[in-house]
């Protein structure tokens, strides 16, 4: 099977389960296999592990046509990549086959990085480790944890020891003292178990990725550029769901009285043009941002910073469009544009929010440092 056709298996699977998995609040358990299989999981890592090779355009249009299938999918695939992408740049020592695991599909990934106390300052953890030999002791209570319970490994922050820095690691699933402590019931991306994890393991030093105290820098530098981009790319996949959908219903809509259809009335077919305009710009962005996170320039910086912030509040703007323009039949759910409304409008308080990358990217052009 070639490379677009284990793509298409996937999406096919993805959205057959799609309402599923929101009406439900289920795990996408089908298409999350269907991801293990097709050897997608790895597609931006080292062919040399057993990875695709693909870079940032690749990812990015993949998040989206998945997106567009179903959110919560590629929310879970989303993490995936974001924690797989650290693991390529820093190894654990202690975990040598980790890599290529997570290529082949045998270890979902994620990241475990969010805590109560520093909101979505995800880069400021304020759980605490302490050293013992060649142990560490990592104490954590984090907020929310995509595939909670379903990982089989998680990419999680803590105070280094000393509380110098920030430390990442490596921590398997079957680790003692490793549990979800709550369930996820969101208002949408419903399928993504997106819970609570409550640490409190001992674990080998060496299963740290990267270096003592290097874990702002591999959070800033290696993490964050892919995570926005994929972020973005599921926006983009939302809208382009809601504005797919909204065109079809239009154009097939009938009013009987003038016999006419929707599509018909200028008000509509304006509101279409709205949206088709909005969704090609944030495309054109994303492959802009992909693009300079592959060959990185001064620009790069304020790409990353942007076009999270922008993808997220154009899909809240074009699915908001989408419902005004279909009525009744997207409100009753006779459409998938009520499910695509709800999940965008996770991504603009995901972190980093929407508002908090504003005032990053305000700094990054007025010449002030970010933190």
């Amino acid at each position: 099977m070639s490379s677009s056709q284990r793509l298409n298996e996937v999406l096919t699977v993805a959205a057959r389960h799609a309402e599923q998995v929101d009406s439900e609040g289920a795990f996408p358990a089908e298409a999350v296999e269907a991801l293990r299989a097709s050897g997608i999981l790895g597609l931006v890592l080292p062919r040399e592990i057993g990875g695709l090779g693909a870079g940032p355009v690749e990812f990015t249009e993949f998040v989206a046509d998945l997106a567009a299938a179903c959110g919560s999918t590629a929310m879970i695939y989303l993490m995936h990549v974001s924690a797989a992408v650290a693991v390529a740049a820093a190894p654990p020592a202690g975990m040598p086959n980790l890599l290529a695991d997570m290529a082949s599909g045998q270890s979902l990934g994620t990241l475990a990085f969010s805590e109560k106390g520093s909101r979505s300052h995800f880069w400021a953890p304020v759980s605490a480790s302490s050293a013992e030999g060649d142990d560490v002791t990592i104490k954590a209570d984090k907020s929310f944890a995509t595939s909670a319970g379903f990982a089989d490994v998680y990419i999680t922050s803590t105070g280094s020891p000393g509380g110098e820095g920030v430390d990442v690691y490596a921590i398997p699933a079957d680790t003692p003292g490793l549990e979800p402590s709550g369930t996820f019931s969101g208002m949408g991306l419903r399928g993504n178990a997106s819970a609570p994890m409550s640490i409190d393991v001992c674990i080998p030093a060496s299963y740290r990725v990267g270096a003592e105290a290097s874990g702002f820098a591999l959070m800033m530098d290696t993490i964050l550029p892919w995570f926005n981009l994929g972020n973005a790319a599921v926006s983009v996949g939302l809208a382009a769901s809601a504005t797919t959908s909204a065109i079809n219903h239009v154009g097939n809509a009938r009013l009987e009285h003038p016999g006419s259809s929707l599509a018909e009335l200028p008000t509509i077919r304006a509101q279409i043009a709205r949206m088709g305009i909005a969704l090609a710009a944030q495309r054109a962005y994303l492959t802009v941002a992909a693009n300079s996170v592959s060959s990185p320039s001064d620009a790069t910086l304020t790409h990353v910073l942007g076009v999270k912030a922008s993808a997220n509040d154009a899909a809240l703007a074009i699915t908001e469009s989408a419902m005004r323009v279909c009525g009744g039949a997207a409100f009753s759910k006779q459409l998938p544009i009520e499910r695509v409304f709800r999940d965008a409008r996770a991504g603009s308080v995901m972190a980093p929010t929407a508002d908090v990358l504003y005032d990053f990217y305000g700094k990054a052009v007025t010449g002030l440092p970010l933190f």
